[in-house]
């Protein structure tokens, strides 16, 4: 009976973090879209392909743009979002710059990439909270 209400529990809080996940893209479509990109460029790039980010930085980078310009719904606005969405559309910018030098490496450019990973799942991590 334990491990069944454990089960039970995990299974709820699993299940109320994708709907949560869910319902922040529903109402933000904008960071929806740039989770797309990332998404496509980011779990490559864990498996050692690094093919997608390099042919997709420049992409990757206007969606940034889309979102900082973007109206930030009521319910997530707040001084931290904005700044972290403001961070990750420089440090978009900045990793397309470094995917195009030719003299950058696939180590630093796999490394940036996590980093803005962070960023992203940062802005996710404070729309889920309610207390900005």
């Amino acid at each position: 009976m334990k491990k069944i209400t454990i089960f039970f529990f995990c299974f709820a809080y699993m299940a109320f973090q994708q709907v949560s996940a869910q319902s922040i893209f529903d109402k933000w479509t904008e960071l929806k879209t740039f989770h797309g990109v990332m998404s496509e460029t980011f779990h490559p790039s864990e498996e050692g392909n690094l093919d997608p980010i390099k042919t997709r930085s420049g992409e990757m980078a206007k969606k940034a743009n889309v979102l900082a310009k973007s109206t930030i719904p009521t319910e997530f606005k707040s001084e931290k979002i904005q700044k972290a969405v403001k961070k990750l559309q420089k440090d978009s910018k900045a990793l397309d710059k470094l995917v195009k030098n030719k003299k950058s490496t696939d180590e630093q450019i796999k490394k940036d990439l996590a980093s803005l990973h962070d960023v992203f799942h940062e802005i996710v991590g404070l729309c889920k909270n309610e207390k900005h």
